[in-house]
């Protein structure tokens, strides 16, 4: 699958993905932080108690690897072999009561431990270094496990995401294909329908019944734009485009001057400028022609006796801009993304501000590697413009009558 649907299923898949390794991740680091916890508790425990024990036995000359024991009396000092030079810690040795303290000492962390029993000062120190060096190999153990948690959750995620995701992927490929289907079933006796409506309004002539089948022939002429949308629409795929050369200038001033009966029955002004120079782009030029009719019949029917709407075709490095600007009743600046979703309807006009016009706009565009963007304010006018990528200097779009008669051969 492709286009939009696979765009958010994609997008599904990665959130779900992500939650998953943040959970973990998340797991990880308390469990971490709560074995350094613990770790660190108990290595202060056990130095406590070592330097309890060695105060206790009172074995200045015989003191534990790591510790070193002293004792102060009458001005002299007895102290363990090869004690470090900055011990005892004289500050501790002259606070009152039991005194535990964390020291560094030369760069080395030591916790020491001052006793006073009568005469005699009591004072032992325990070397750190390898209780701190037991914790950065605990750093790098969890390190390691977070790592490998993350991969392994980010790895396990994308597996359960594209499991959990693929009925609903499925489900709507159905869907897609069944529109196309439908769609393309459905056109024929349309066709035939609005075809023999005209045939009959024609026989009939003026009058209640003629006016009557006029209607009919309008709303199946209706129904056949939504039919050749929907179809239009199952078929797109964003970026995958396998299109010619289309002169986008010939294809506006085609449907400008189809317009310009409508237009003026309905007293708007309709300029085109820009549309006498070839503007070629790569793309498929029945969905292109969508893109302008749409346009046009949007600013058209949203546009009131005696406005203007302007059509301006333009080369801006790169791209070929198309603005299809009006002065009717606009919408509102927070809508300007809203009304591209289908069946979007307006606040007020006669065009089609609404259903899969402009939402078939945006699709058709974006498959042919373009941006359609729209700025407005109520009662000021809509201004639409599409980026479409230009084609090569030397590509060449085939004749008009000729690329006519392939865009509207029918589908089989």
């Amino acid at each position: 699958m492709d286009g939009p649907d696979a765009r958010v299923l994609s997008r599904v898949g990665w959130v779900l993905t992500l939650q998953l390794a943040a959970a973990v991740t998340v797991v990880i680091a308390l469990v971490g932080a709560l074995v350094y916890l613990a770790m660190s508790a108990g290595q202060r425990s056990d130095a406590e108690r070592d330097l309890r024990h060695v105060i206790a036995a009172n074995a200045v000359e015989n003191a534990p690897p790591c510790v070193w024991m002293f004792a102060v009396e009458d001005g002299g000092t007895r102290r363990t072999p090869n004690a470090p030079a900055g011990l005892p810690v004289r500050a501790d040795l002259d606070a009152p009561g039991t005194v535990v303290r964390e020291h560094r000492i030369d760069g080395v962390a030591y916790l020491v431990r001052t006793e006073h029993h009568g005469p005699v000062v009591l004072q032992a120190a325990l070397d750190r270094r390898y209780q701190i060096q037991e914790r950065h190999r605990l750093y790098k153990a969890l390190g390691v496990a977070e790592i490998g948690g993350l991969l392994a959750a980010l790895v396990t995620g994308l597996l359960l995401a594209r499991r959990a995701i693929s009925p609903l992927a499925e489900a709507l490929d159905r869907q897609r294909r069944f529109v196309a289907d439908a769609s393309h079933e459905l056109r024929t006796p349309l066709t035939r329908l609005h075809v023999r409506a005209q045939l009959l309004a024609r026989r009939t002539g003026p009058g209640a019944l003629g006016d009557e089948l006029g209607a009919i022939v309008s709303d199946t002429r209706q129904f056949g734009e939504v039919i050749e949308d929907l179809l239009l629409s199952a078929r797109l795929r964003p970026h995958a485009v396998e299109g010619r050369a289309v002169d986008l200038a010939e294809i506006v001033a085609s449907l400008v001057a189809a317009e310009s009966v409508r237009a003026r029955a309905q007293d708007v002004v309709l300029d085109v400028a820009g549309a006498g120079t070839p503007q070629v782009v790569d793309g498929v030029a029945s969905a292109l022609r969508r893109v302008v009719g749409a346009l046009l019949d949007n600013a058209i029917g949203h546009t009131p006796p005696g406005g203007r709407v302007a059509v301006v075709l333009a080369r801006d490095g790169g791209r070929i801009e198309l603005t299809v600007r009006d002065d009717g009743v606009g919408f509102d600046p927070a809508d300007a993304e809203r009304i591209f979703q289908r069946f979007t309807r307006g606040a007020q006009g006669r065009g089609r501000r609404f259903g899969l016009g402009l939402a078939l706009v945006r699709e058709v565009v974006e498959s042919h590697g373009g941006t359609v963007e729209a700025s407005g304010r109520p009662g000021a006018g809509a201004s639409f413009t599409v980026r479409l990528p230009a084609a090569s200097p030397d590509a060449k779009p085939r004749p008009a009558a000729r690329r006519r008669r392939a865009d509207t051969a029918p589908a089989r």
